[in-house]
């Protein structure tokens, strides 16, 4: 059943792969090598699975990162994401190969049936980075009552993070993005409330920062003359590198943002 599963999922992907393929005309591949590729392969110093071939689609032995195309060009390895990783020796048995730190990878092909049950036999998992989260809270200032909405609310828009796994292959992780709201009522009457996206940072925030976080929180801070603030968090997920930027409401109903820290 899950070699089943594995060629329904390889077909589909292979039609991407193809598409992406015939755009690079002028490299031949090699199908031969490529055929000697086919299986799961382990690392022969810790003999942990490292990756599982079919056609011309990579499966990674977790459930996070994504199936990659590649195809082999002379003494390369090509993966789709332009990555290319020097082939230092391939027979029907091993594949040794240079990973991005210039380390040489020894892999050889596994034998025992039961490796299989390695690879999920779906889809990998698209992960939230948060869970849905409202809070809301009054305070006074200057004589008059406010009352504060904050809603967090993930979506399905995909953030893609590329990473490198223990064989020092890049890999790709899905990410959910969220969404915040804030509303801001000074006794009946709204003086913000609106949606707050990612990209609305993008003066503060360098792009390829941006390109890779997601909004990952907004919380309450203080209240002054200049009106209530908030602060949001844009992150890389799994990674320790974030964003603080204020965003303040002014009492006549303005939003403005200024970047707090990195």
């Amino acid at each position: 059943m899950i070699r089943e599963i594995f060629k329904v999922v390889a077909v589909l992907l292979m039609v991407g792969c193809g598409g992406q393929h015939a755009s690079n005309q002028e490299a031949a591949e090699d199908r031969a090598a490529k055929e000697l590729m086919q299986g799961i392969w382990i690392d022969s110093e810790t003999e942990n699975v490292s990756f599982r071939v079919v056609g011309d689609t990579i499966f990674y032995a977790d459930t996070t990162s994504m199936p990659a195309c590649f195809k082999i060009v002379g003494d390369s390895l090509m993966m789709s994401s332009g990555t290319t990783y020097a082939i230092e020796k391939q027979t029907e048995h091993l594949f040794w190969f240079r990973n991005q730190n210039g380390d040489l990878i020894k892999l050889e092909k596994s034998v025992e049936a039961e490796d299989v049950s390695s690879f999920t036999a779906s889809k990998p998992t698209v992960m939230t980075y948060t869970h849905q989260v409202k809070t809301d809270s009054i305070i006074t200032y200057g004589g008059e009552r406010y009352h504060w909405y904050i809603a967090i609310n993930p979506t399905r828009y995909k953030v893609v993070r590329r990473t490198f796994n223990d064989d020092g292959m890049e890999v790709e992780n899905v990410y959910y993005d969220n969404i915040m709201h804030i509303s801001v009522y000074r006794g009946a009457q709204c003086l913000y409330s609106s949606d707050i996206h990612k990209k609305d940072f993008q003066k503060l925030v360098p792009a390829n920062f941006l390109n890779e976080a997601i909004l990952a929180n907004m919380e309450y801070n203080k209240a002054d003359a200049a009106g209530l603030h908030f602060n949001a968090t844009l992150c890389i997920p799994d990674g320790a590198s974030c964003y603080l930027v204020e965003t303040l409401v002014s009492y006549k109903g303005a939003m403005t943002m200024k970047l707090l820290e990195y």
